[in-house]
């Protein structure tokens, strides 16, 4: 009788405990990978290291990334994230979580210098070493107030207007994004309803503005993270 090989398992840490993954976890599942998920700011304890697991995801939520002195789950994470990197397992940040891994990586979090936010359907660009993942200028979804700084030895990879650092690789197999590709119709309508104070800070678009955008831009951005799940998970063999 033959044994079937136990599926690969990802780490996925949420923020909140009404987090949804979305697209980014029916994609993962979809390639027969195991999702365990993990909730540091409500205790969870994250896991010590990173065995039996084939990567870890952080994903992104409503506060700073330099909340750790008052938001005992942000400094949890700041903690276990070098210890992440040290598996030399696959590891994406998505916007908070590419925050804190930039924080790790000893760079700055800070707020847009003119105070503007990008909220809605923004296009970010390929930089110089974006290829093969960026080709081509894309429309990503975004809801963040903060940016952060490159990492020392960090390779810029896509590049926008009003925050420059939209997307890096630390090494082979690490990387951070500003957007949030989990982002789908179902979780973009729940954010216009839960932010909805938001939409009036400078730099957000309103509501039918994003509900436009999804329809024209939406195929596209989905496609393109068809691409980069599977350059991550064989981060490493893309360059």
């Amino acid at each position: 009788m033959r044994h079937q090989s136990p599926r690969p398992r990802l780490l996925l840490v949420m923020q909140t405990p009404d987090a949804d993954a979305g697209r980014f976890a029916r994609k993962l599942r979809k390639r027969g990978y195991r999702l365990d998920y993990c909730y540091p700011l409500s205790g969870q304890a994250l896991p010590s290291g990173m065995e039996g697991y084939a990567g870890a995801i952080v994903f992104g939520g409503p506060m700073s990334a330099n909340d750790d002195d008052k938001q005992p789950g942000i400094r949890a994470q700041l903690n276990w994230i070098p210890e992440a990197l040290k598996s030399g397992q696959p590891f994406l940040g998505i916007c908070l979580g590419a925050q804190l891994l930039a924080r790790t990586l000893g760079a700055a979090v800070r707020p847009h210098p003119t105070g503007l936010a990008e909220i809605g359907y923004f296009p970010v660009e390929p930089a110089a070493a974006g290829q093969p993942l960026f080709d081509a200028p894309l429309h990503v979804y975004h809801w963040h107030h903060e940016g952060f700084e490159l990492p020392a030895g960090a390779e810029l990879l896509a590049t926008g207007a009003h925050f420059p650092h939209q997307a890096y690789r630390y090494g082979a197999n690490t990387f951070g994004v500003q957007f949030h590709p989990e982002v789908d119709e179902t979780i973009m309508e729940s954010w216009l309803v839960e932010g909805a104070e938001e939409l009036h800070h400078p730099g957000a678009q309103s509501a039918t503005e994003q509900r436009e955008h999804h329809a024209r831009h939406d195929k596209a951005f989905d496609q393109w993270l068809e691409q980069f799940v599977d350059a991550w998970l064989q981060a490493g063999s893309i360059r």
